[in-house]
Parts: C-alpha cells; structure tokens; sequence
C-alpha cells in the first residue's frame, strides 16, 4: 500500500512539474515577435491629417481609447476625452478577464509620449506593448496588421499630435488560464497587403477598409474557438448594456430577406451620414434602445470610401441570420410583501 502511495505521489508530482514547465515556457516564451523596429515617421501635415481621419473614422482608435456619453444614441464622444483611455472592459461584457483601453495621449509619464514611435508600430500592428506585453485583441491588431505602410504610420503621426491627458490606467487582468493563452496571439506583422494601385479598384479599397475598420470583429459570429464557418458578417452578436439590455450586430450579408441585400448603395451611405453628427444624436432613456456601434465616428467617413465599402459587401456570400436587434432591460419584479 505504501509503494502504491508513493507511485501516487511521484505521478502527481510529475504532473504538477510539467503543468509549471508549461506555464514558464508560455510566459517566459512568448510573445513571439521581433523587438520594436528603429523607426522616426516623418510627421508631416499630410500624414497627420490622413492619420486623424484614419484613426477617427476608419480605424476608430479614438473611439475605445476616448470616454464615450452613453446618454446619446451610440454613446459619441465626450469632447476633451479624445486618447485619455480608461474604458473598462470585462466579464460582464463577456470577456475572459478586465481589460482597460490604454492612455494614448503624449503624456510621458501615463500616456505614450515616453514610446518610439517603433513601439508605437509594433503594439498597432503585433500587439505588443512597450514593455513587451500580450495586448488584448480587442484592440484589432490582426486587422491593422494589414494596413499599408503609409497608414500606419499615418495613425502614429496622428497619435503623436493628442494633447497630453495625465490619466493613470488600472492594468489590464486577464483571467487564468487565458493569461497564458493571451501570449500567444501576437505575431510579426506580415507584408503589407494592400498597396496604393490596388486601392483604384472600388471593391479591393472597399475590402481594404473594412478590414482596417474591423467590421467582421463585431458583425461574425464566434465561440471560443473563432469565427464560425459559414457565418461571417451573419451578425447576431450579443453587447450587454450595464442594465443587461442587450443589442445585437446586424446581418451585414447581402441576403435580400435578413441582410442588407435591398439596400442601394445611396441607401447604405444616407445610413452613416445621417448619423455623423454627435450633436443630432438622440437623447436615449436609460431603458431605450441604444447601440454600441460607433455612429457619430463612422459616419464621418468620405463618402467615396463608405461607396466602395458597400461595392466590398455586394461580393460576400448571402447568409439567411435573421437577427433581433434589441432585447430591453428585464423589467424588476416586485417583491411580495
């Protein structure tokens, strides 16, 4: 009885050692990703102004990493919150731990103002902070790691134009066993797939920044394993509102009967632009429907660009997801006396 113990324990043992060895390979392992290149982005008005409207309209940086005024239709932004960061994320919303947008501003000591701009490269298009840490992907680094090179750096002169914003950030706490996971997922950016010639044809440039606005992020479905197979931009996926109402992503499909496939083209524009400006956004009841879709930011986004991002749609394979968009708050049921 006393050898079978002892086997019993030199077993568990073992086991322990190699779920260790595991856990310090993943953590001291990776993020497998080259050091942050030596890098000066030639910041000139042009790519300044270019990067604005990227990281504004396109990409929609600012959006996470701003405060946003929930008591307006899509919840615009709140002016002077533009970078400040502090947007809270987490389990409540379905997410495998707290995740806190970061400070973006060119504060030095709370921001990014004491990053190079490799740093700054290297955590948009790998996913890997200053000091060498996993950033969550809700920050779209898969999607931005497609951009043009010229783009990038474009959102990186951008950046560097915020106004300082002294705003201390909790760190972000990924639950176990996703901390090691998180590791992971970062990678090196591969080469740019989208050049300047391609961007003449309308449906490539509409591709090109559908990619970089990370629409299929919110508008396919997933379980933890990815996205689904035959389900991509179906729509349906669920946001909880903090009184656990619920909205759900549109079928952005061009079946005719739960997608956009009626849509015109004049249609799917008037959309956005109808919705671009922050002032005009409704006034919503804590019990009203709302949207987590950022409005009043893509809606600022050229005309020319949302025409050839509709052509981008009219190509993907129709999907029949009928989807119900908004799910109130459970109303309280009063208690017996």
């Amino acid at each position: 009885m006393k050898k079978a113990f002892k086997i019993i324990g030199y077993i568990v043992v073992g086991i322990v050692l190699v779920i260790a060895a595991g856990v310090l390979y993943l953590r001291y392992t990776f993020p497998k990703v080259d050091a942050a290149p030596v890098l000066s982005v030639n910041k000139t008005a042009a790519l300044e102004k270019r990067g604005e409207y990227l990281a504004n309209h396109v990409a929609v940086c600012i959006d996470c990493h701003s405060s946003r005024d929930w008591s307006r239709f899509s919840g615009p932004l709140v002016p002077g919150t533009e970078g400040k960061g502090g947007d809270k994320f987490d389990q409540n919303m379905g997410f495998p731990g707290t995740f806190y947008a970061k400070n973006i501003t060119s504060d030095k000591e709370t921001g990014v103002g004491a990053w190079t701009d490799g740093e700054l490269y290297r955590a948009i298009t790998m996913g890997v902070s200053k000091n060498g840490e996993p950033l969550f992907p809700l920050m779209p680094y898969k999607a931005f790691n497609q951009m043009a090179e010229q783009d990038v750096h474009a959102i990186i002169a951008y950046i560097r134009t915020l106004a300082p914003v002294k705003n201390v950030v909790p760190k972000s706490e990924p639950d176990f066993p996703f901390s090691l996971i998180l590791r992971t997922l970062p990678e090196n950016r591969p080469l740019a797939t989208a050049k300047d010639p391609e961007l003449k044809d309308p449906v490539l440039k509409g591709k090109y920044l559908f990619t970089m606005a990370s629409c299929a992020e919110c508008h396919t479905p997933q379980d933890k394993d990815g996205p689904l197979e035959g389900m991509y931009l179906a729509g349906g996926v669920e946001f909880k509102f903090p009184n656990n109402a619920v909205v759900r992503s549109a079928n952005l499909t061009p079946d005719k009967e739960t997608g956009i496939g009626t849509w015109t083209e004049d249609t799917f524009v008037q959309r956005f632009k109808s919705r671009g400006n922050p002032e005009a956004l409704a006034k919503v009841s804590p019990d009203g429907y709302n949207s987590v879709m950022p409005w009043s930011m893509y809606g600022g986004m050229e005309e020319e660009d949302l025409r050839a991002i509709y052509k981008y749609l009219r190509t993907v394979e129709p999907t029949k997801n009928k989807v119900i968009k908004f799910s109130p708050a459970p109303k309280a049921t009063a208690s017996k006396s």
